[in-house]
């Protein structure tokens, strides 16, 4: 089969090539792949910012598809089955975050895509512990991001949101996207904010997310529309989206005392100048939130199903997986919300 495979360590090296089509071993399922989203961490890949030392690894993580294969002891799947997985594929099942299921903490933890070979292929193996089934009403193309979604409801999970809080979302990216969406189905007031160059997005959130407020903070003051908002106190919750370390300073600076403040964005470098004394002074209460948890994924899949999170908007583009280039400069452009790729016949 065809697969878009990182063929060695290092930024590039992205080809195509011929793998052998994978067989379901015990505890898994195989997946004929429908779709398949491209994802940041994708890009950080290519450009030798992630994943650094990945060399023969089938790329992607994002996906749906319909089980043809079902391993030794698999019962509760059958062939046909429309499916998307979770990225966990293996984990030591010993340690004390594994016996709590939150597996995204496990030291061991080995992921689709990035350890494990992923979906930007014709096929994917899947342990059967981390296969959900989709609603009769969500595609498998809109299913695709499913992953996607499940991140941004585990990044809001690690806030507490009331009907009517001022919710900054910061970066109209995809992740902020998606994240917005959650929080508008939690009865939060959404102030979404971007860059100039970011127009063309900011724009899409709120004609087709229909996004409370938008602030180009280049060219509009985002302080003084929360303080409008909030008598002064500033927002309730913010979530990064951007991991620029700039929108962290914003984020923080706008928050009331006592909010809350989640890191979702990665940073394009490990170590950066956080303002602690704002912290203190404040009191705010900061977190980070990494990938995905079993438990965000059939929420998640509720969402969809109900349209309180609407994939067909985000979906922008759909791809073969041999053309990597253009997505990587749709991407890059900021042209696309979400690129999806189709496997090669």
């Amino acid at each position: 089969m065809k697969a878009l495979v990182k063929t060695q360590p290092g930024g590039g090296h992205f080809e195509i090539i011929d793998k052998k089509e994978p067989a379901a071993g015990a505890g898994q399922v195989k997946i004929r792949v429908e779709y398949a989203g491209v994802c940041g961490s994708d890009i950080h890949t290519f450009e030798g910012h992630y994943n650094y030392n990945a060399s023969d690894l089938t790329l992607g993580h994002e996906f749906a598809g319909t089980i043809a294969e079902v391993g030794e002891g698999v019962t509760e799947f059958k062939v046909g089955d429309r499916v998307t997985s979770e990225t966990t594929f293996v984990i030591c099942g010993e340690c004390k975050y594994c016996k709590e299921k939150q597996y995204n903490l496990c030291d061991s933890r080995k992921g689709l895509g990035t350890q494990q070979d992923g979906a930007f292929a014709n096929y994917v193996l899947a342990r059967a512990a981390s296969v959900h089934r989709l609603p009769d009403n969500v595609s498998c193309r809109d299913a695709s991001i499913t992953e996607a979604a499940a991140c941004a409801y585990h990044g809001v999970s690690r806030a507490k949101i009331n009907k009517g809080d001022i919710v900054l979302v910061l970066g109209p990216g995809p992740i902020g996207l998606l994240v917005a969406q959650i929080v508008k189905s939690y009865g939060g007031i959404v102030v979404m904010t971007g860059l100039t160059k970011d127009k063309e997005r900011l724009d899409v959130a709120k004609e087709k997310f229909s996004m409370d407020y938008i602030v180009d903070v280049q060219t509009e003051s985002a302080e003084e529309l929360v303080k409008d908002l909030t008598d002064g106190y500033g927002a309730d919750v913010c979530f990064d989206c951007t991991g620029a370390v700039p929108s962290m300073h914003l984020g923080m600076d706008l928050l009331r005392k006592q909010g809350q403040y989640v890191q979702v964005g990665l940073f394009a470098k490990d170590v950066v100048d956080v303002d602690f004394s704002k912290i203190i002074q404040k009191e705010l209460y900061v977190t980070g939130t990494r990938s995905q948890n079993t438990h965000d994924w059939e929420p998640t899949l509720e969402l969809m199903s109900k349209g309180a999170i609407n994939s067909a908007k985000m979906i922008t583009h759909e791809l073969n997986i041999d053309e990597w280039d253009k997505a990587y400069d749709l991407i890059k452009s900021g042209e696309a919300i979400k690129v999806i790729f189709k496997p090669l016949a």
